[in-house]
């Protein structure tokens, strides 16, 4: 089967492929304050974080989504030579989460996707050539972790359900859809350049400086939005967040659902005509200037 998994999967090395099940498999599993291994998943942390996961915790610590990248992530490629991910940075020399107390998580109601779902892995998968993807899930039992030896059974839906992950995976669907297809497609779509690649890093997890681009005239010239989209966007972090996956869609597979102007490929072509020929009277007289002085 000719099946892609999603990046977030804790197995990306393993040449052993986990037991997937669907949402009514039954787990046993608890975590709580007075169990012996509390905090202890929170000390070793290696989580990739969703476009969601960095537009909620950046809102709740009252940063830009700029300032928390550099705060608190660092990025890692997802493929060689391809689309960038984004991980929590651990605590300065160490390897705990920076948001871990004693008393537990710090930010706990808006704690990332990957610390919800654990210690299920979600795995969205995609074969070639379709559309559509399916998610599946994993169990992941380490060593550390005394959580399965609790007297609780629940199905993974109804776990999923108290974790509130239900926004999360609604609203980080767009961008597993990206990353699979981008995966599953490969060599067919080229190798991206990179100013497609940094297009996809900030549309994806810096929201603000998003904002700004979609905000900018070279942006508007190009795309025609309705006075109500603009409203809907700039109104909702959320929504705007969605447009971006849309966006990508749009200029990464040619994807077209954002109207474009009649006129922008004629304007863009003046602009770039008026750039290349002030770049070259500034390199004349740079020139008439050298030989002047010699």
């Amino acid at each position: 089967m000719d099946n892609t998994a999603h990046n977030d999967s804790p197995f990306p090395l393993s040449p052993v492929v986990p037991t997937l099940y669907d949402d009514t498999k039954i787990i046993q599993f608890r975590c709580h304050k007075d169990i012996a291994c509390f905090n202890a998943c929170c000390k070793n942390i290696d989580i990739s974080l969703t476009p969601y996961d960095i537009l909620r915790l950046k809102r709740r610590l009252g940063l830009s989504s700029g300032d928390f990248l550099r705060q608190y992530t660092h990025p890692y490629e997802m493929e060689q030579d391809g689309i960038a991910g984004v991980k929590f940075k651990p605590v300065e020399e160490g390897t705990a989460c920076q948001f871990v107390t004693e008393a537990g998580c710090s930010v706990y109601e808006d704690r990332p996707t990957a610390c919800r779902y654990y210690p299920v892995a979600l795995i969205s998968m995609r074969k070639q050539n379709e559309y559509t993807d399916s998610d599946s899930y994993a169990l992941v039992k380490e060593a550390h972790c005394l959580g399965h030896n609790e007297e609780r059974s629940l199905s993974i839906a109804e776990y999923r359900q108290e974790q509130g992950l239900a926004d999360y995976d609604t609203l980080g669907r767009g961008w597993r859809q990206l990353v699979l297809k981008k995966k599953s497609s490969g060599p067919s779509v080229g190798k991206a350049s990179k100013r497609s690649l940094q297009m996809f890093f900030m549309t994806c997890y810096d929201l603000d400086r998003f904002r700004e681009f979609v905000s900018s005239g070279p942006f508007n010239e190009t795309y025609d939005l309705s006075d109500e989209l603009k409203q809907q966007i700039f109104g909702d972090e959320a929504e705007l967040m969605q447009f971006g996956f849309r966006f990508l869609r749009q200029v990464m597979f040619g994807e077209e659902s954002i109207p474009v102007r009649a006129d922008a490929l004629e304007k863009r072509t003046i602009r770039q005509r008026e750039l290349a020929e002030a770049q070259a009277a500034a390199e004349a007289a740079s020139g008439q200037g050298e030989n002047g002085t010699a």
